[in-house]
């Protein structure tokens, strides 16, 4: 068995980016860019409102005198150009101001009569509540770096600005083949010796919260000639991966033969932590395969703490970061096995939940991390700072 940061070195030595690709910005939520975007024209194009009113030229104006409005602009219209030293153009929000006005006083402070207008305001300057071209970004300048992950803030900038596609890093292909010859589907009869299968559902959830959505879902016997036929299969276009069960030593644990079978390299096979001790990781070529315990809570510790940092590294992310945080209460744990604990951190303390066997999932139901205890160390005390890994 190895460590648990032996376990992440190895993991991260082993995965690398994958390739870039064109994608229209509908489809590049959460990912990152892969080159450095720069503006192609001035935005706004045009001086443009900033908000209700009258534009007029500040110049020409001297306190107290009354304007005429000559016309008025919506946004979207082009403007024709305004003569006059005393005119004034009734202005909407985001519309062009026409050549010949420079100034826009907001209607609340503005008294009309008829086609005229006095301006009761005592604070305005020459382009008050106007947008110049280039204030947001000029031309030719560089809009968003390379690396930058892909926000609705920042898709919403790069549409402003008129890019279209961009060069990102996509998001990973997973498979998820589920192996047990006793897993019944949630809905239907449970024969005695049977239980529902709730893998599945749970790794899939887990893929879209991080914006991934190209899974296949593949389920198989504890047969190791289907279970060989199946995870080729899988592999043949997947980035990533993910069996669940049949990883240990029994009689009906085949993943490890059928990896070797389909030309994958093993890179660990266990580490010294409590639960998901038999965690099995591989390599074929850039393919990542993990091979997760059978048991719901360990599938989804080793996804949080392992499978998740591997996703974050294809796509061209940072990897999670934990954080320390101050224990609630004493914890006594047995063995020299690191622990990681379903627990519930409430911005000052972090409280490990009952119930931590690995086939029950209520704690990790409510959990919004797990709380990582070295193995060396069977009694920690309370307000001692500890690793704990958010999952929310």
């Amino acid at each position: 068995m190895i460590g648990t940061l032996e376990a992440q070195d190895i993991i991260e030595a082993n995965t690398k980016a994958l390739a870039a690709c064109m994608l229209p910005l509908e489809q590049c939520s959460g990912r990152v860019l892969a080159s450095d975007i720069y503006a192609g024209t001035d935005f706004p194009a045009f001086p443009q409102a900033a908000m209700d009113g009258y534009a007029f030229c500040f110049g020409n104006w001297r306190k107290g005198a009354k304007l005429n409005v000559v016309a008025a602009v919506a946004a979207g219209d082009a403007p024709l150009p305004v003569e006059g030293s005393r005119v004034a153009v009734r202005i909407f929000t985001g519309a062009a101001l026409p050549a010949g006005v420079d100034t826009v006083v907001i209607q609340e402070k503005v008294h009309r009569e008829g086609d005229y207008i006095m301006i009761n305001d005592e604070e305005i300057v020459a382009g008050s509540n106007v947008r110049r071209p280039g204030s947001e970004i000029r031309a030719g300048s560089l809009a968003l770096h390379a690396g930058t992950q892909l926000s609705p803030a920042a898709l919403g900038f790069l549409a402003g600005i008129g890019i279209a596609e961009v060069s990102v890093i996509p998001a990973p292909r997973v498979r998820i083949i589920i192996t047990g010859n006793e897993l019944c589907a949630p809905g239907e009869p449970l024969a005695y010796g049977q239980v529902f299968e709730s893998n599945s559902i749970a790794l899939c959830a887990a893929l879209r919260q991080m914006q991934i959505e190209d899974v296949q879902v593949f389920k198989v016997a504890d047969d190791p000639e289907k279970l060989q036929s199946v995870l080729s299969l899988a592999l043949g276009d997947a980035d990533m991966v993910l069996l669940t069960g049949g990883v240990s030593v029994g009689d009906y644990d085949f993943v490890l033969q059928a990896a070797a079978s389909c030309g994958i390299q093993t890179r660990f096979h266990k580490i010294r932590q409590k639960p998901g001790k038999p965690l099995f990781f591989g390599t074929r070529q850039q393919q990542l395969i993990f091979g997760l315990p059978g048991n719901p809570a360990s599938v989804l510790t080793c996804f949080y703490i392992y499978v998740k940092k591997a996703l974050h590294l294809l796509g061209g992310m940072a990897p999670p970061v934990s954080q320390s945080a101050a224990l609630a209460e004493d914890y006594h744990k047995k063995g020299n096995l690191s622990h990681f604990l379903k627990a519930r951190y409430d911005g000052n303390s972090v409280y490990i939940l009952p119930a931590q066997e690995s086939y029950r999932m209520q704690s990790f139901a409510i959990a919004n991390c797990l709380a990582e205890l070295a193995g060396e160390e069977e009694t920690v005390k309370k307000g001692r700072l500890i690793r704990i890994h958010p999952i929310a």
